[in-house]
């Protein structure tokens, strides 16, 4: 395989670890979370709404299985770049 696919994996990988943590803390604990702390009310009452709160899940899911497809992409590549040499 080319040294491209691991570029390319490694890049993506590093993009969706960064949203990845910030979807995470976009989350509303049960004291208000990390959310409360920029805005204050404004993002707490938007964080309420269900249809925000289903979005923000779905996006957290999708980024979570494209970082997990990347970790196992990588895996996939050093094993056979590994078996070739």
């Amino acid at each position: 395989m080319p040294i491209g696919f691991a570029y390319t994996l490694i890049a993506l990988l590093i993009i969706t670890s960064i949203l990845l943590t910030l979807l995470i803390l976009l989350h509303r604990g049960k004291g208000g979370g990390m959310s409360s702390m920029f805005g204050g009310g404004v993002t707490s009452s938007l964080a309420g709404s269900s249809v925000a709160e289903k979005n923000l899940d779905r996006y957290t899911l999708l980024v979570g299985i494209v970082w997990f497809a990347c970790i196992v992409g990588l895996g996939f590549w050093l094993k056979v770049t590994v078996s070739s040499s």
